[in-house]
């Protein structure tokens, strides 16, 4: 497979890898927009969520972003988590992850 994120998964690519489950790994983003910037991961090959129907497996990537908000410390100040779905919604790798941020004050603020 030529997926990116596939080949971290795999251990073809080195990665800093933060967390890992069964199912999912959180790595340090290499392109970070705040100073703790990482991506939650799937193991399985999703090209985005709307392509993951399985709720059991969204409840898991939630709890990992709130398990690495705490162990990196920023689960006090606060954090985002996003979800870049196709080209419109910003989307550059066709594996489904999720972005958890923080570190600082983060602008745009969504409600």
């Amino acid at each position: 497979m030529d997926c990116l994120f596939c080949k971290i998964v795999a251990g073809d690519i080195p990665s800093k890898k933060i967390h890992e489950t069964d199912d999912l790994i959180v790595i340090e983003d290499i392109n970070p927009q705040a100073p703790v910037h990482l991506l939650i991961i799937s193991k399985e090959h999703f090209l985005n969520l709307n392509d993951c129907e399985d709720p059991a497996l969204m409840g898991k990537y939630l709890a990992a972003a709130s398990t690495v908000a705490k162990k990196l410390r920023i689960a006090e100040s606060g954090f985002r988590t996003v979800i870049n779905t196709n080209a419109e919604g910003g989307q550059v790798v066709y594996h489904l992850h999720i972005h958890v941020m923080g570190g600082r004050q983060l602008k745009g603020q969504m409600g």
